[in-house]
């Protein structure tokens, strides 16, 4: 019998799916509020939408568009990133559009490792990171992040011989799941520990505008001598509503930046090219505005109201300083499959358990902050009243 590829045995969709269908069944008998996939519910600003509209009536626009992006797409990025982070790129080689920084992130290692290479990936990660090493060939050799050390990777714990084999590692602050944050002096030390190594540092940067109460999110480029060792994705999903768009880039070290868009040549063609116009307008308009994104405190209120929800009920959770997630640890005697299987049969409440994420995911779960203000109420009533708080697991 004709078998599929047993590197599919290593990804991480199971859970998602298994939360879908369970979704879909308790949905035929009661409400459920979906708090599980960070799919913006909102829609682009009208003025990106009417560049959209116009720029899809364009002759030409219909026809296939260059891997590395448009010079504009590519400028506006270059100009953006200097406006918001101070980091000058080269937009001819330093900067490389993307469909999504997802599709990046799982070609780039096709583009840098070879079967049996091995790969530094943060635990609990969002599942592409640990996905695409296995996809690769690779071996990925999981970073624990975990809450005494601010969900920071400690760099001295990683053994002598894994950090000289080590091709690249992957970094995400502000991270998905854990919602936690880097600080300059932390990107400082990996630009130090990769120098040493010789590693290239990836760093997933797609939370870089959903971020609150006045914090101002660093880009890892900013690091002295980061250029030299790595490379920072980014994405317009995130920031400015449009997820399913799939437009992104890659920015940094033109080196490490080549055997990606040798990858990207062979696999697909580029960016939609109305898209790519429409994300352009994007960056411009937030850099003319001086950085006037509406996104950030939109997911402030919904932080706010739903951390008071939960602490009304019982749930003390620690308050994010950006993504549009919470990570918040499961009561006592439930594992995080368990606990999140049950808030959705008994609250409907969908949320994904840490586990999901990896190993050091469990005992979390990962809440995302993707319905109304008005609507998370109901959701945090929902729990209270089901009295799941209050209540250990019998199965543990």
């Amino acid at each position: 019998m004709r078998q599929p590829s047993k590197r599919l045995e290593h990804l991480s969709a199971a859970i998602f799916s298994e939360m879908a269908a369970r979704k879909r069944q308790v949905a035929k008998e009661r409400t459920v509020y979906d708090l599980s996939i960070g799919s913006p519910d909102q829609q682009p600003d009208p003025q990106l939408l009417e560049t959209l509209v116009t720029a899809v009536q364009e002759p030409g626009a219909f026809g296939y568009a260059l891997s590395e992006g448009t010079a504009a797409f590519r400028e506006e990025v270059a100009r953006w990133y200097q406006f918001r982070f101070q980091v000058e790129l080269a937009p001819d080689t330093e900067v490389h559009s993307l469909m999504g920084s997802q599709d990046g992130l799982a070609h780039f290692a096709l583009a840098w490792t070879d079967p049996g290479d091995l790969v530094l990936v943060p635990d609990p990660g969002y599942p592409i990171y640990a996905g695409s090493v296995h996809l690769a060939g690779a071996v990925p050799y999981a970073m624990p992040l975990r809450q005494e050390n601010g969900f920071l990777p400690d760099l001295t714990v990683i053994p002598e011989d894994v950090a000289i084999r080590a091709k690249f590692m992957i970094l995400n602050y502000p991270n998905n799941p854990v919602s936690a944050v880097a600080t300059m002096e932390f990107f400082e030390e990996v630009v130090a520990f990769a120098k040493r190594h010789d590693i290239i540092v990836v760093h997933d940067l797609a939370y870089s505008e959903m971020a609150f109460d006045g914090y101002k999110p660093p880009s890892f480029l900013q690091a002295a001598g980061a250029k030299d060792v790595g490379i920072e994705f980014n994405s317009f999903s995130k920031s400015f509503n449009m997820a399913g768009c799939r437009v992104a880039y890659v920015v940094g070290n033109a080196e490490i930046i080549k055997p990606l868009a040798v990858v990207k040549s062979n696999v697909d063609y580029g960016v939609f090219l109305p898209v790519q116009q429409m994300a352009t307008e994007a960056l411009k308009a937030d850099r003319l505005s001086g950085g006037a994104n509406a996104v950030g405190p939109v997911y402030q209120e919904r932080r706010d109201v739903l951390l008071s929800a939960l602490a009304d009920a019982g749930w003390e959770i620690e308050p994010p300083k950006a993504t549009m997630f919470v990570w918040a640890k499961v009561p006592k005697g439930w594992t995080s499959r368990e606990f999140a299987f049950a808030l959705l049969d008994e609250a409907g409440v969908v949320v994904i358990p840490g586990s999901a994420f990896g190993e050091e995911g469990e005992g979390y779960v990962r809440i995302a902050l993707v319905q109304t203000p008005e609507v998370l109420r109901l959701a945090a009533k929902s729990i209270y009243e089901s009295g799941i708080l209050t209540r250990r697991s019998e199965c543990v």
